[in-house]
């Protein structure tokens, strides 16, 4: 009896001790730690929103072109930036520099959205020396395929690159020479060279007889052959 009564006390005691185990959980109550956390976490959110605010997303964009610039236009060659205004073209309403073309008596509008991949600065003094020493390499001739070499010609000439025009300038120059080109080369040879000149005029800041001079000075000569 008396050992069924022990066993029945210590039984209880181990009822209590698991009584007071299992309620140690609910004192360890640790969610207000957590809902600092979260609360940081929210703060901390909260304190990002002014970076939001000030990025300049919709601020206008820097094309690195301002107006008096001089510039050069792929089709039309060297410009000068005069102005800068805003005008409804299809329904919308956008930025566009105008472009007063040295070549000729003409005036272009270019969307400022699409400023940078439509025109270009105009070359250094330096670079200006290395196109007219591209007139020192051997010209490329027309060969037995005429219409193919015309549209690499025509490509040269629209391409936007002052070297390549150098080149057109160089073939016509000397198959002119040689045994004459048709009028349709004639033409595409006085263009070049204007182009070309136009824009050494302003790299090299001199007038237009000036760039015209050393154009033709840095052109080879082709001597004719001995007559028999």
């Amino acid at each position: 009896m008396a050992t069924t009564s022990k066993k029945s006390g210590t039984s209880a005691t181990r009822r209590t001790t698991a009584k007071a185990s299992a309620k140690k959980p609910a004192t360890a109550k640790k969610p207000a730690g957590g809902a600092k956390k979260s609360t940081t976490a929210k703060k901390s959110a909260t304190a990002k929103k002014p970076d939001a605010k000030t990025k300049p997303a919709r601020a206008a964009k820097k094309t690195g072109f301002e107006v008096g610039d001089k510039v050069v236009h792929p089709q039309h060659g060297a410009a000068v930036i005069v102005k800068k205004m805003r005008q409804t073209v299809g329904g919308s309403r956008q930025d566009y520099f105008v472009l007063d073309i040295a070549t000729e008596q003409l005036t272009v509008f270019v969307p400022v959205a699409t400023i940078n991949e439509t025109i270009r600065p105009v070359i250094s003094k330096n670079q200006a020396r290395k196109v007219l020493a591209v007139f020192k390499e051997p010209p490329q001739e027309a060969g037995s395929n005429w219409s193919r070499w015309y549209k690499v010609l025509n490509e040269k000439m629209t391409s936007g690159d002052i070297y390549q025009v150098a080149e057109v300038v160089r073939d016509l120059t000397y198959a002119q020479q040689i045994k004459g080109i048709s009028p349709a080369l004639k033409r595409m040879l006085s263009r070049a060279r204007l182009t070309l000149t136009s824009e050494l005029q302003f790299a090299l800041d001199v007038d237009e007889e000036d760039a015209t001079k050393r154009l033709d000075r840095a052109l080879p000569k082709v001597e004719e052959p001995p007559a028999p």
